[in-house]
């Protein structure tokens, strides 16, 4: 067996892989994270903002559009700085600690966003943006640590086991909040008929806003194993040195890209269809919440469906990639993609295509509107085509990487992903600012995918 020292390569370390109890430990952190992403960006307190706390769905979505975009500025400007030292320094878990500190605080502040009141708008977008770059940051170095858990032909199966363990943390997390804390204000009772745990007020919204520090809370915990069982390797450099030798090897891969034309237009794709899809995601409910006047059961009952629907899109994108290939399967998922964001734009409360149809009762049942179940519908296809999408795009980076340099190049991977995290968000803000419109808003996210399918033609599949 080889000796290891503290200038030993990750990659040479095979012997030192640990134990089964800390790949699961690692593994929980998908599942300590994914809360922030489903019930404060996605399904229940960014709708809630948008139609509680700002004046009016429009600017509410402009004001959430423009704090992502700021988060994803400083991410994008970090991102290469923090790589580097995450790939030279050897240490994940202090830089996890002080990143997740910043995902509790942020977090646990949002329950001070009341509804009506203006005046907390810019400390909770604030409150927001610190957050997000948190559990941003938090994510990049976590996932610094897969090569050191598992042998490189497992890498793939790691983090797939990951995403999909993250899917169900987000899921339950949804359903603990529809089922037993957030009720309707009409009603005063939850999605399963119960009256709000804790004596939560309906009226004020509080069901909504303790979304905030529940995410705050389940991150502490269910981090914990990872923390206590994951094995951290100690520093290997010194932080300067560290952040030179990073910075000297980002230099390098990006001066070989332009003789790797594939490889170079598959990021450059990757980078901008990942922009439309996190900022698709990221305006789907306050969309929803606009469009259909949705209430927090309506749209945390609308992102339970997607991630289920999610989970066995994923699952058959899996067995396609197989048998059809990474490139087919990513530019399956974008015309789906790219088809369902066109039709949502032509569904409207009381039309579906310009075809007029009644719109839902105030006192309806749940997607009781036929513009809602449409709307419900192309959500599915949305979440369907999602996860394929990413996670054919890991397998094809593979395909197209020097095989001696797969990790540095999946570093690179992460950073296309986040370096213009920013754009997606800022467009959606600015043309709904400027138009006052939700639709022309969203607009936008066909530019995204139709620019994304026309890079992805340019790469060669080996």
């Amino acid at each position: 067996m080889a000796v290891v020292t503290s200038d030993t390569p990750i990659a040479d370390m095979q012997q030192t892989y640990p134990r089964r109890s800390a790949v699961i430990s690692w593994i929980f952190f998908d599942w300590a994270a994914q809360p922030y992403f489903t019930l404060i960006t996605t399904f229940v307190f960014a709708p809630y903002f948008a139609t509680h706390v700002a004046s009016d769905p429009a600017s509410g979505q402009a004001l959430w559009g423009f704090a992502t975009a700021a988060a994803g500025l400083m991410i994008a400007a970090m991102s290469p700085v923090l790589g580097a030292i995450a790939d030279a320094s050897g240490r994940r878990k202090p830089w996890i600690a002080a990143f997740g500190a910043l995902l509790v605080i942020g977090s646990c502040l949002m329950w001070f966003g009341k509804p009506g009141d203006v005046s907390v708008i810019p400390p909770l977008l604030l409150a927001y943006g610190l957050a997000t770059i948190g559990v941003e940051f938090a994510t990049v170095f976590n996932n610094a640590m897969m090569p050191t858990l598992v042998p490189p032909d497992q890498i793939g199966r790691l983090s797939g086991t990951g995403w999909a363990t993250g899917y169900v943390g987000g899921i339950l997390s949804l359903i603990l909040v529809l089922g037993f804390l957030a009720a309707s204000p009409e009603t005063g009772r939850t999605l399963f008929g119960f009256l709000p745990l804790f004596g939560l007020d309906p009226v004020t919204h509080q069901g909504d806003r303790i979304t905030g520090p529940l995410t705050g809370i389940w991150f502490i915990v269910f981090v914990l194993p990872m923390f206590l069982l994951t094995p951290d390797y100690p520093a290997k450099r010194r932080m300067s040195e560290a952040l030179r030798e990073g910075l000297a090897d980002l230099r390098q891969t990006l001066s070989e890209l332009p003789k790797r034309k594939s490889l170079a237009a598959f990021l450059l794709a990757n980078m901008i269809y990942t922009d439309g899809l996190v900022s698709l995601f990221a305006f789907g409910g306050i969309y929803a919440a606009g469009t259909f006047n949705w209430s927090t059961i309506q749209i945390g009952s609308f992102g339970i469906i997607l991630a289920i629907a999610g989970t066995f899109g994923a699952w058959l994108g899996g067995k396609l990639d197989d048998r059809l290939g990474p490139k087919r399967v990513i530019t399956g998922s974008m015309l789906i993609l790219l088809s369902s964001i066109v039709a949502i734009l032509l569904v409207d409360k009381d039309s579906i295509f310009f075809v007029k149809v009644t719109p839902p009762g105030p006192d309806g049942a749940l997607f009781s509107g036929a513009a809602e179940r449409a709307y419900l519908l192309l959500g599915c296809l949305i979440g369907a085509a999602g996860g394929p999408l990413q996670a054919a795009s890991r397998t094809l980076l593979i395909r197209l990487a020097p095989p001696d340099r797969v990790a540095q190049y999946f570093g690179l991977f992460a950073l296309t992903g986040k370096v213009t995290s920013f754009v997606g968000p800022l467009l959606i803000g600015a043309i709904t600012a400027i138009t006052a419109s939700q639709k022309a808003g969203m607009a936008v996210l066909v530019v995204f995918f139709v620019a994304g399918l026309a890079l992805l033609a340019r790469v060669g599949e080996r």
